[in-house]
């Protein structure tokens, strides 16, 4: 592939990373920012989030209408996510527009924060918080995930809760934000055709003035909770279920092959767990995945059946992660690896799928890899790596999770 890697940090500590080809059609560019629920204190958890809208809000220089105007006139296709670990603005474009796009972007980074938008987007953060509640996954995974790291900040919830986002105050907001959301915590990556002695150019125009903050984050040590969790939810018409067990971290080498485990017991169609599970009928959907994180790591399997199968449910899904180090085949593992190859190159194609890999893993990791090593690493898999990954990491859940129509059942 045509791709070149560049790279440069200005005088502030902001970092400036791309993956340049010239041949491509469109360009993009994200501001990803390392702060996420972990790194927020217990009193403001949900800040990062609530940040995120706050952004759109508008800042000196612009109205939320004129971002929104702004982003419109040039065609872009723009978001913002939030995650516990880190935060990201993105916009896909014409290459031609590249320069407003990363302008935009770095302008509503240093939003207004006004008194009367907080309170405004308050609300709306509080009414999804509600929605969500409504939702038996959600409820699953918040409750699942809080227990699980019990007082390790990668438990908490991103959102926020009722209580947390109801008593914040704009000055707490700020401050985190001066603390958080500095140059020297910041990667400005693109991908695409880029001129990047140019794109670093703007970058250094409109971002060159930021103070450095204050980045870092704390590593402290995890052991996980071992309990069952379980919820009830009246309204919901089917149980829930989550089992989660220990798994590397994202730096961690072995994470390739913990990906792969989870592809065989896990994927969405041809896995373990759909043969011994949907395909029967006994549950209506049932998945594993692997969560790498800066430091930890976790596998999650999680199904959804009717409330008289809970027990049954429970007991294959235990079985077949007790038996797959024994009995994986060489033929799991080459359907597996070809399907994360080809969702990976897929992703690749694009200048966004680019730009998202590219930002997430320098934040992570603070080194530059090609998709072909990491497709490489891939391929060179072998059911030995597997098997030895899952001696370090047994796959015996300490924790699972129930979220059921009636009382607490299983």
């Amino acid at each position: 592939m045509p791709y070149e890697f560049r790279h440069a940090t200005l005088e502030n500590g902001l970092t400036v990373i791309a993956e340049t080809d010239p041949s491509a059609h469109t360009a993009a560019v994200g501001f990803f920012v390392k702060t996420g629920a972990r790194d927020e204190p217990p009193a403001l958890m949900g800040v990062s989030h609530f940040l995120e809208h706050m952004v759109f809000k508008g800042t000196e220089r612009r109205s939320s209408e004129a971002v929104n105007r702004d982003f419109d006139r040039i065609g872009a296709d723009h978001n913002a996510f939030t995650t516990g670990e880190l935060t990201a603005f993105h916009a896909h474009v014409l290459p031609e527009h590249l320069g407003t796009a990363t302008e935009v972007i770095a302008d509503i980074l240093r939003p207004s924060l006004r008194p009367a938008d907080f309170d405004e987007e308050k609300g709306v953060i509080l009414e999804e918080i509600a929605m969500y509640d409504d939702n038996p996954f959600w409820r699953l995974w918040e409750h699942a995930n809080e227990r699980y790291f019990g007082a390790h900040p990668l438990g908490h919830r991103v959102l926020g809760t009722r209580e947390t986002v109801g008593a914040m105050t704009r000055d707490a907001m700020n401050d985190y934000f001066e603390r958080r959301y500095g140059a020297a915590n910041t990667v400005v990556c693109a991908a695409g055709a880029i001129d990047f002695d140019r794109f670093v150019q703007d970058v250094r125009r409109h971002c060159g003035h930021w103070q450095r903050g204050e980045p870092g984050r704390t590593h402290p040590a995890f052991r996980p909770h071992e309990e069952r969790v379980e919820v009830s939810m009246p309204q919901a018409n089917r149980a829930y279920l989550a089992w989660l067990c220990p798994a590397p971290a994202l730096q961690d080498p072995r994470r390739y092959a913990a990906s792969m485990v989870a592809q065989v017991l896990g994927d969405s169609e041809g896995s373990r767990l759909y043969w011994s599970l949907i395909e029967p009928g006994i549950a209506e959907e049932a998945q594993m995945q692997y969560d790498g994180h800066d430091g930890v790591g976790e596998y999650v399997a999680y199904a959804a059946c009717r409330p008289e199968d809970i027990d049954r449910v429970d007991g294959i899904v235990r079985a077949e992660l007790a038996r797959v180090a024994d009995d994986l085949t060489d033929a799991e593992l080459s359907n597996a690896r070809a399907k994360v190859a080809t969702a990976v190159t897929i992703s690749g194609e694009r200048p966004a799928g680019r730009m998202r890999r590219l930002g997430s893993l320098w934040l992570y990791r603070g080194a530059y890899s090609t998709l072909e090593d990491e497709l490489a690493q891939i391929e060179s898999l072998a059911v030995g790596d597997l098997r030895a990954v899952m001696r370090d990491y047994p796959l015996r859940p300490t924790l699972r999770a129930l979220v059921s129509p009636g009382a607490a059942v299983g």
